[in-house]
């Protein structure tokens, strides 16, 4: 079943995993605007170099995490990282878009460089489960990724047997996507890596159990119950604020991009 959107979440990506020979740049992204939301990016492999009208440049390695609020309005690139560009590897990651409610999309841009020995990991099951909170409060943990509406943000990595319960507030809209490796649903039915799991918002939570080591990006949040309207980098309430936004990025009113 296909979804439009699983509210505050509007996009979810994975790219990779993808051999790279050195010299190739994989994603190669050069200068685009955004507008009204947060693109963030997890990074589980390569290295990736960002860059931004704002003046804020940052190098994300394995383990990293890029959190970036367009607000109202950014203009950046993503592309290989010299050091990756130089040696080849493995690239893989997860785009996220997180919407941004009324009163916040014309925010003032931002930038979060998250590097991996920031974000606190909980340990279940005897160290079988591992669990990275990038973002909202989880089991006495705070992640470092600032929001602005309540999010919670959990990767994990889990050894063959290891078992966790996901503990999740009743009201918030969840997901499961799984990166890697195979998990058992609350003791029933198994998924394999790239399945995303979408859960009803009537439960406290729900169950994995990991029958090959495997990777799943767990994310809940609470719902933003407004209007959207969106096309290409730009997501508002309204058809006219997106054409508000076409005609400001045309204007130079998103800032000016040096490479």
């Amino acid at each position: 079943m296909r979804v439009e959107q699983i509210s505050p979440f509007l996009l979810l990506h994975h790219f990779g995993p993808m051999p790279v020979e050195p010299g190739a740049d994989p994603l190669d992204l050069g200068p685009h605007p955004h507008r009204g939301f947060e693109p963030v990016t997890f990074l589980y492999s390569g290295g990736i170099r960002h860059k931004d009208s704002r003046g804020n440049e940052g190098i994300l390695q394995g383990g990293d995490v890029q959190w970036m609020t367009a607000g109202r309005g950014i203009i950046h690139s993503e592309r290989a990282s010299k050091a990756f560009l130089e040696s080849g590897g493995v690239m893989e990651g997860i785009q996220l878009w997180v919407n941004l409610p009324k009163q916040h999309k014309m925010a003032q841009p931002g930038y979060q460089d998250i590097k991996t020995d920031r974000i606190p990991v909980l340990e279940e099951d005897e160290g079988r489960v591992q669990l990275k909170v990038v973002a909202g409060a989880y089991k006495g943990l705070k992640g470092p990724a600032k929001t602005f509406t309540p999010i919670i943000a959990l990767q994990a990595r889990l050894q063959p047997g290891g078992a966790v319960d996901i503990e999740l507030p009743e009201h918030f809209n969840a997901l499961a996507y799984i990166l890697s490796g195979t998990v058992k649903l609350n003791g029933n039915f198994s998924y394999g890596g790239e399945h995303l799991l979408h859960f009803r918002n009537d439960g406290e939570g729900f169950g994995l159990q990991a029958e090959a080591e495997s990777q799943v990006l767990i994310l809940a949040g609470e719902p933003i119950d407004e209007p959207l309207a969106s096309w290409g980098p730009y997501v508002m309430n309204t058809q006219t604020e997106i054409m508000e936004a076409m005609r400001d990025y045309q204007m130079g009113k998103m800032g000016v991009y040096v490479d």
